[in-house]
Formats: structure tokens, C-alpha cells, sequence
């Protein structure tokens, strides 16, 4: 392979981060990692944070690494993504104000009431077309006016942007992660002000916005020579929404199509020209997030691995050191769908004793307790396919179109078990790949951007070009042994 240019995509979920190199060959993208490190929220004063202080050293580690070992002249660009809705306070001296808020912190809790006594519901989905979620940026900046913050900011930077404006200097807002704040006119594609002036919130923190794909200029020179990289390499603003980058790779995606963005939390959707927003949309409490170039994404956030990963970290502090691969060794070999949990419940989406929380659920719901690792595991993954099931025939109602085939992205889609419950359990063949695709997502839209590639359609051919897929067939009943077709 002779490597015509490189990109480099930053992309940073919320247990993980990792720095990908992608070749590209006039053909094909081939992914390389360079840098993968943890992530996760800190605790401190009895509030959840990120230590994105430590992040930055991590993504500065992982590009000087790529300039020491790699063909540097070659790189093109540089794009990132994280996940949404938190951020970081800039004071006027242009200092980052403490660490930002974690989204699961408990300073959210009963936020979304105080906010519906000012402004309705119905008028909020009107205006923004976002499903209702505890911790929208909106409701933590409501939260936020009880501190000593709000008075010091000058801007306010949602968190890859905060990443923008310590690459480049620029101060902006990338549009597919402003969509998930709930204060963006998701028809007019413009920061809804009204909406933050009424709650006492002052506008002047909202940075102008950018659109997926516009090239936000070369990194600051002092970084530029710390890091060993050329000069005037361009950063790009690529769909900065991990799971905007995710689906901008889903290769082969139609009208016919939902796809699963499947991590921490699992985005399951179905992409569209405009916003879908009406009275059952509202009811079914759907989101209308920004997609790259044009599209929206027509999803609903349901709880993911975030499941088992909180499972995981238990059964550690007991002393239980038990691999991912066992734990899904365990599931399977677990009798089926014995037991189910509402994946969304409230109670499962702070950290906590998260064994203890299911054994819970499920005796209060007359249902049999699950009290191994096996047990519990399977009852996580049967109620998170039975879930991808409720969502996905409610979207093909709610749009009218049908959904034949379920196209599965992200760390997730490596969960052979779960593939093949949500085929068996949504009666339609899921396709699985690109693990990578937020990577792989977040470094099409660069190569659009800098000229590489024309469109999103022929990204996406890129894309299927790149990366082998499983096709896993409703063969299973649930047992986890149906037909999985690489291809």
C-alpha cells in the first residue's frame, strides 16, 4: 500500500480515548493506532468530573508519537470527536474555569422539572426536537447557576471544541455536538437564544457555530513545533459528535436502515434529510440530532454497555477480576431471557452497585433474580437487544418507512453475543463493522474536507472498502447460535 496521505482522528468516548492514523491509498482507508489510553469520570467533593487536563496530555502524547515514528510530511489534517453535552467554562484570560462536570453527576437531579415551570415541554421539543435526557447541556446549565462559575465565563466550550481551542486557538461550536444541547433551533440550524435568555443564562458564552467539514485552520505554532509536526498542519472540524463521526462511516446505510452506535451508550436511529418533529415524536421522546452534510439523525439514546462496564468495575472492587471475554462467555452459557430490565430505567444511570441495583429491578418486577456473573451479564445483554427491538419498530411507525436491516458500529459490534440477540430478537439480519467507525467516520468527513474525497455517499463506499463486516442472521431464538457471515 503506498500511502497517498495520512489523517489523524482524535477520538475520545466516555470510558476510553484513542489517537488513529488513517493511510490512505487512493483506494481504501487502513487504520492504525497509535495511542490508546482510559477515560472515565473523577470524583471529587462529592462531584463527578473529567480530568480533560489529563486527556489533553494524552492526545498530545499520541500526536507527538506520530511524528516521531511515522511519515509526518504526509499528514493532511487532523479531526476530533467526543461524546456530548458536557463542557468547559473559558474565563477572560482564556483559562479553562475547573474541570468540567460529568454528565452522570447528581447536581443534574430535578433540573428538568425547575426548567419545565419556565418553559413548557411541548415548546422545548418544538423548538430543539431533543428527547428529553437528565443531563442535556441546557438542564446542566441551569444547574450551574447555583455556583460560582457562570459569573467568571466569558465562553462556553462543549468538549471537543474545548479540544478545537487548545489546538488552534479558534473558538467555535461544531453543529452535530451544539444538536444535543438543547438550545439549537434544530430547523433553523442556529444557537436558539430566546430559549437560554428566558432561564437567566447569559448568551454571550454560545461561540459561533461551525458545520461538520470546515476546516478550522492550522495548529498553534508553539504546539505545532512542541509536537514535532509540520508546519500549517489544518485541523478540521469533522462531525465532533462521536456518534455523528459513527455514522457518517456506516457503509450502505439507506432508507431502509437503522443503525446501532453501539459503546458506553447505544444510538439507535435512522438518518433523515430534515427533523421529524410532531406530537408522537415528542411522546416516543425521540431526538433530532445533527448528522454530517445536511442529514439528521433520527435516534433515541438507550443505556448500553454502560451496563456491564459498571457491572465489571464491581465485580473488580470485590475482587472478582474477571475480562470482558469472560463475562460474555459466562452470558452466554446463562439460560435465555430469564430475566429483563428496562435499560433506561433511572436507576441505572448513576455509578453505583450496579449487580445489586439489577437484582433489585428484577425482584421488584416478580421476575427471577439473577445473582451470578453469567446471570446478570445475560440478563443485560437480552434487555439491551429486547430494547433495540422496542426502539427500532417504533421509529419504522413513527417515519412510516420500513427497516429491514440493522447496521451495528462501534465497539459493540465486536459483541458477538449481543449482535446475535439483537438479530434474533429484532427479526431482522444485523450488520456488524466497523468497530472503528467513529474513527474511520470522523476521518472520511476529513478527507472530504481537504478534497480527498467528493461526498458522503462515496465516503461511505470508502468506507465498506475499508473494513470487513459480520452479518449475523435471525437464526438464533435467542441462544446466541444463529448464522454470522464475515464479509
Amino acid at each position: 500500500m503506498t500511502d497517498l496521505a495520512h489523517f489523524i482522528a482524535i477520538d475520545i468516548g466516555a470510558s476510553s480515548g484513542r489517537v488513529i492514523l488513517g493511510r490512505w491509498d487512493g483506494t481504501r482507508f487502513a487504520l492504525e493506532e497509535i495511542h490508546r489510553f482510559p477515560n472515565g469520570m473523577i470524583e471529587r467533593d462529592g462531584h463527578l468530573f473529567w480530568d480533560v487536563k489529563r486527556l489533553w496530555h494524552e492526545v498530545q502524547h499520541g500526536l507527538r508519537t506520530y511524528a516521531r515514528h511515522k511519515q509526518s510530511s504526509r499528514l493532511a489534517s487532523i479531526g476530533i470527536d467526543t461524546w456530548a453535552v458536557d463542557y468547559g467554562l473559558i474565563d477572560e484570560a482564556g483559562n479553562l474555569i475547573g474541570d468540567p462536570f460529568a454528565y452522570r453527576d447528581a447536581r443534574n437531579e430535578g433540573m428538568a422539572e425547575r426548567v419545565d415551570a419556565i418553559i413548557p415541554p411541548t415548546e422545548l421539543y418544538e423548538r430543539t426536537g431533543l428527547q428529553r435526557l437528565p443531563f442535556n447541556t441546557l438542564y446542566q446549565l441551569y444547574a450551574e447557576r447555583q455556583g460560582d462559575r457562570l459569573p467568571q465565563a466569558t465562553t462556553m466550550l462543549l468538549i471537543p471544541d474545548l479540544f478545537h481551542y487548545w489546538l488552534t486557538g479558534k473558538r467555535v461550536a461544531e453543529y452535530t455536538n451544539a444538536s444535543t444541547t438543547m438550545f439549537l433551533d434544530a430547523r433553523r440550524r442556529v444557537w436558539a437564544t430566546d430559549l437560554l435568555e428566558q432561564l437567566g443564562i447569559p448568551i454571550h458564552l454560545l461561540p459561533p457555530l461551525v458545520m461538520p467539514g470546515t476546516q478550522l485552520g492550522p495548529l498553534v505554532p508553539a504546539l505545532c513545533e512542541a509536537l514535532g509536526l509540520p508546519d500549517k498542519v489544518t485541523v478540521v472540524a469533522v462531525g465532533t459528535h462521536d456518534t455523528a463521526s459513527a455514522v457518517a462511516a456506516v457503509p450502505h446505510l439507506d432508507t431502509q436502515s437503522a443503525y446501532i452506535s453501539s459503546g458506553t451508550w447505544s444510538l439507535v436511529g435512522v438518518e433523515r434529510n430534515e427533523p421529524l418533529i410532531n406530537e408522537a415524536a415528542r411522546q416516543m421522546n425521540v431526538t433530532n440530532e445533527g448528522g454530517v452534510y445536511g442529514t439528521i439523525r433520527l435516534l433515541k439514546n438507550v443505556s448500553g454497555l454502560w451496563l456491564l462496564q459498571e457491572c465489571q468495575r464491581c465485580w473488580q472492587a470485590d475482587g472478582l477480576n474477571l475480562s470482558w471475554d469472560e463475562i460474555i462467555a459466562q452470558a452466554a452459557s446463562a439460560p435465555a431471557g430469564r430475566s429483563y430490565i428496562d435499560p433506561d430505567a433511572p436507576e441505572f444511570l448513576a455509578v453505583g452497585d450496579m449487580p445489586a441495583r439489577i437484582r433489585e429491578y428484577c425482584r421488584r418486577n416478580g421476575q427471577p433474580v439473577p445473582e451470578t456473573v453469567g446471570d446478570i451479564a445475560r440478563c443485560c445483554l437480552d434487555s439491551l437487544a429486547l430494547r433495540y427491538r422496542e426502539v427500532i419498530d417504533a421509529l419504522a411507525d413513527l417515519t412510516g418507512q420500513p427497516i429491514t436491516t440493522v447496521r451495528i458500529v462501534g465497539g459493540g459490534s465486536q459483541n458477538t453475543l449481543l449482535c446475535q440477540l439483537t438479530a434474533d430478537l429484532c427479526r431482522r439480519p444485523v450488520v456488524a463493522g466497523p468497530t472503528e467507525g467513529t474513527a474511520l467516520g470522523n476521518i472520511l468527513v476529513q478527507a472530504i474536507a481537504m478534497g480527498y474525497l467528493p461526498d458522503l455517499a462515496t465516503a461511505r463506499q470508502v468506507a465498506a472498502a475499508s473494513v470487513s463486516q459480520t452479518i449475523y442472521r435471525p437464526e438464533g431464538l435467542m441462544r446466541g447460535s444463529g448464522s454470522a457471515v464475515t464479509k
